[in-house]
């Protein structure tokens, strides 16, 4: 079995943090832990993780990256890096990079552009420009998290932004059950036309059908990206444990690596591995 290092993970402990979120799902409702997610990648292969910020209440943001960091210390956790979360427009961005460029175990930064308060090219505001243009001077990640109608707004940021390297998480947020993705296999074209962006395979069985899916529902999907992306510019991510409200991570990772069977071993290792320690200097 091909070792696994899981791009997307998410953590959280309610005791601590506030994710208004979560109320709109109630199942996601408590903490999710370390342990508990020692226990869902038990016989995946998952070996390392990638931690993801979880869209805490702005004022928390420093606090949540503050605790993913003491975690990342500890030699002992699955979880060995982060993306930790910021709004590159705000006046203070520049001051959080320099905070925590340093720190070894923080590889990039985040902002869900898919939540109320975040209109269609937020992402072009010259301040958000100019702040993820700063990540690229710092060697850090800028993660693209958007509706997947705003992809166009995706492919233009990247643009301005050729010194930075982007990770597309959730195929571009692809809705699996639509009759018709036209619209998103285009978009997604026009952002993978770019040699600075990285594509997440992660956070698609959340759109399947409820229940009822199968490797036949996710493939065309997966298909499209690893072909626009090719083997050196996919990452594989569970996106746990918000993955439980349609399945598992193992579910979702034995699908994964059916739907790919076929593909080269080296493409196979990239997607699960490889390319995530050459992305994330792991």
């Amino acid at each position: 079995m091909i070792p696994i290092i899981d791009t997307h993970q998410h953590l959280w402990d309610l005791r601590r943090l506030r994710l208004p979120w979560v109320a709109e799902h109630p199942p996601l409702a408590r903490s999710y832990l370390p342990d508990d997610y020692q226990q869902a990648v038990e016989g995946t292969g998952v070996q390392r993780s990638v931690y993801v910020e979880v869209d805490v209440e702005p004022s928390q943001a420093n606090a949540e990256a503050e605790d993913i960091v003491a975690l990342c210390r500890r030699a002992s956790g699955l979880t060995v890096a982060a993306v930790i979360g910021g709004r590159p427009a705000a006046d203070d961005f520049a001051d959080q990079v320099k905070r925590f460029a340093p720190v070894p175990s923080v590889k990039g930064f985040r902002q869900v552009l898919h939540v109320a308060g975040s209109p269609p090219r937020t992402c072009l505001d010259p301040r958000f420009v100019r702040g993820v243009r700063l990540l690229g001077m710092h060697d850090l990640t800028f993660d693209l998290c958007m509706r997947p109608g705003e992809l166009p707004d995706a492919a233009e940021l990247v643009g301005l932004c050729p010194e930075t390297c982007f990770v597309l998480d959730h195929c571009g947020n692809v809705d699996v059950a639509a009759r018709d993705r036209t619209s998103w296999q285009r978009d997604l074209e026009r952002v993978a036309r770019y040699p600075n962006v990285v594509c997440k395979v992660s956070g698609i069985i959340e759109s399947a059908p409820r229940a009822t899916w199968s490797e036949d529902d996710l493939a065309p999907v997966v298909d499209h990206v690893l072909d626009l992306f090719g083997p050196e510019r996919v990452l594989f991510g569970s996106n746990w444990p918000v993955c439980n409200l349609n399945g598992s991570l193992r579910r979702w990772a034995e699908a994964l690596r059916a739907i790919v069977a076929h593909r080269p071993e080296t493409m196979q290792r990239n997607l699960f591995h490889d390319n995530a320690v050459r992305v994330y200097r792991l």
